[in-house]
């Protein structure tokens, strides 16, 4: 594990993608594992720059997204493709059907989960993963539970992690209480794994899943048995581990 310190969020923003950058320019057909929610938003800014300014041809690229609500259209403003096709795809040349994201409105549910396990292992695996960490320590929508849950699933949200993201919806009754989420399997697979997070308030859990127990009432501490995994984090996110563990941070 290499824990990697930035100042601030346009710092960590610019690291990380750094680290995306490099993947894809060294391997121009590269599978990337994507998230949403806010803390990547810097970081497809950052690749979309360098995109325009040449630096960069994700032309060859596929992608893989971690989730995708339940119930919501494509077209819904808090759908995750939507999110994906307005914060990076249409801004930079990778071709639209390289790009995968669950189909949130499957009539069976299941067989989706069944197809996109598929789809990932149809293309080799994920090459690199880019991860987002969430308050109770989920990782996509791997909510805490009594087990791993190792495949492509349907997922009941927490209240904890519905709350956190009524902040995008007009009302929080609006926030879908299921999810389909990339399984811990294939998260754990994936050759490199990026995480990245910010702000005071990922702290504790920061710490907790990188230095506690490896259980899966923290689905993220499972990221502790990765052997190439970096974490890039401003210095609010990183204050817990910097008091405990200040040696680990590079």
């Amino acid at each position: 594990m290499k824990i990697i310190s930035a100042p601030d969020y346009q710092s960590m923003s610019r690291k990380a993608a750094n680290i995306i950058s490099a993947q894809v320019i060294l391997f121009p057909s590269s599978v990337l594992g994507l998230a949403t929610g806010s803390t990547p938003l810097g970081v497809y800014s950052q690749l979309i720059e360098w995109y325009r300014k040449g630096d960069i041809d994700f032309s060859k690229v596929h992608s893989v997204n971690l989730d995708e609500y339940c119930g919501l259209s494509t077209e819904h403003e808090q759908s995750y493709r939507n999110y994906m096709n307005t914060n990076f795809f249409s801004k930079v040349n990778i071709p639209i059907e390289n790009t995968n994201v669950p189909n949130g409105l499957a009539k069976d549910i299941d067989a989706e989960c069944r197809r996109y396990d598929n789809v990932i292992s149809s293309l080799g695996g994920i090459d690199l993963q880019l991860l987002g960490i969430g308050h109770t320590g989920h990782i996509g929508f791997n909510e805490p539970d009594d087990d791993f849950d190792k495949t492509t699933h349907c997922v009941k949200l927490k209240q904890k992690t519905i709350d956190a993201n009524a902040r995008f919806f007009d009302n929080a009754a609006d926030v879908p209480q299921y999810a389909v989420t990339m399984g811990i399997k294939a998260i754990m697979q994936a050759k490199k794994i990026l995480l990245v997070a910010n702000g005071a308030s990922k702290a504790g859990i920061l710490c907790r899943s990188l230095f506690g127990p490896i259980t899966p009432e923290v689905p993220a501490s499972i990221l502790q048995l990765h052997n190439d995994l970096t974490v890039v984090a401003d210095e609010e996110s990183l204050k817990v581990i910097r008091e405990q563990y200040p040696a680990s941070i590079g």
